[in-house]
């Protein structure tokens, strides 16, 4: 298991490599800016989603992306 410390050091390594420095310090300012809680979100994020149409979904997002 990574120590706190790697995780950070990775996540921002992981936003530099696809935000690109300038957007990845926007990023973190933005996220320590807002009050958002990410297990809480994640927690109701598909409620009104079944496993049918979540299927869907990426079925569809998979065709446009082919």
């Amino acid at each position: 298991m990574k120590s706190d410390t790697e995780v950070r050091h990775d996540g921002v390594k992981a936003l530099m490599q696809v935000l690109g420095m300038v957007d990845a310090e926007r990023f973190i300012a933005l996220i320590n800016r807002e009050r958002f809680d990410y297990t809480e979100w994640r927690k109701r994020q598909w409620l009104d989603e079944t496993v049918p149409s979540l299927a869907e979904q990426a079925r569809k997002l998979s065709r446009q992306h082919v």
